[in-house]
């Protein structure tokens, strides 16, 4: 019993500690140039893990550094001032590599 608790408490305290990646929707984003200007400025910031951008759907993924969070209004006014609109955000516990396979689907 004892052991079981302990596998349940460090599982807890693992999950606690997940990279959480924003996945954005971003109307106007139509061409690579655009892509590069976006991904550049999510690079930029010190809590950005990684970045990965997809054209066809529009989505820009960013995931934070291990322990970290990047706030949705920055999300939104980097993606605005870069004459871009944000339509969702939703945040995802799985890393851009999953998320890039369509797995998070």
């Amino acid at each position: 019993m004892k052991h079981l608790l302990l596998v349940i408490g460090l599982g807890l305290s693992l999950t606690s500690f997940a990279t959480p990646s924003y996945k954005v929707i971003v109307n106007g984003m139509v061409c690579s140039f655009c892509a590069q200007g976006i991904e550049k400025k999510m690079k930029a910031l010190p809590e950005t893990k990684g970045v990965y951008v997809e054209l066809k759907n529009h989505l820009v993924v960013v995931e934070a550094k291990d322990g970290l969070t990047i706030s949705q209004d920055t999300i939104k006014k980097i993606i605005k001032d870069a004459g871009y609109e944000v339509k969702n955000i939703e945040v995802s516990d799985h890393p851009i590599e999953h998320i890039k396979s369509g797995m998070d689907k």
